[in-house]
């Protein structure tokens, strides 16, 4: 029971320490208080003015001026050179355009070209197999032994296209009138015309 009763009364002693600090700084701020609204006052009228009621002096506001006068500067000076460089960037937008047009013409020139090329090509193709194959006819045609002389006297290389395009009966012919030699370099480039021939 003394317990309990001792417990109470210390903290109503705290409680009480606790509201002296709070009123100890309360007169404090309003010490400080004071003190700022005495210095706001006017010694010879004896009354204070707002500071927003204060007139400003024109230091201050010619300084502002200046300022903004600046700063007007500044921003006029940064468009001006926004719309230099927006005019450069669509001056080479618009060679940009003209290049692209020029480019894609020489495209389609150079694509025409290249297809005259093929045709031009395949009828020079064309035209060298016709005549190869009125050629060999003529070739077929001949007597096996002029045939044979005439081969005798060709490159190797020539005589076996040829001979190669005729009917083997009378390539076979032809070939028994050459001699050793250039029969057997004949059936050489023959032989291995067939086996660099794909075999599927």
């Amino acid at each position: 029971m003394k317990t309990k009763k001792k417990s109470s009364f210390s903290n109503r002693g705290s409680i009480t320490l606790l509201a002296a600090l709070l009123a100890g700084s309360a007169v404090i701020r309003i010490g400080i208080g004071a003190n700022s609204a005495l210095a706001e006052v006017d010694p010879e009228d004896g009354f204070s003015l707002p500071l927003a009621a204060q007139p400003m002096t024109s230091e201050p506001l010619e300084g502002r001026e200046t300022d903004i006068k600046s700063l007007l500067d500044a921003l006029r000076a940064r468009e001006a050179r926004v719309n230099e460089l927006e005019g450069e960037l669509a001056a080479r937008s618009k060679a940009l355009d003209v290049a692209q047009v020029e480019i894609e013409r020489r495209l389609f020139a150079l694509e025409n070209a290249e297809q005259r090329l093929r045709q031009t090509l395949s009828i020079a193709q064309t035209a060298a197999e016709d005549d190869l194959s009125k050629l060999t006819v003529v070739y077929e045609n001949m007597k096996p032994k002029e045939a044979a002389a005439l081969f005798g006297a060709m490159e190797p290389a020539f005589a076996a296209g040829f001979l190669g395009r005729m009917r083997p009966e009378i390539a076979a012919k032809v070939m028994a009138g050459l001699t050793p030699e250039s029969a057997y370099s004949i059936s050489a480039i023959l032989a291995g015309r067939n086996a660099r021939a794909p075999k599927n």
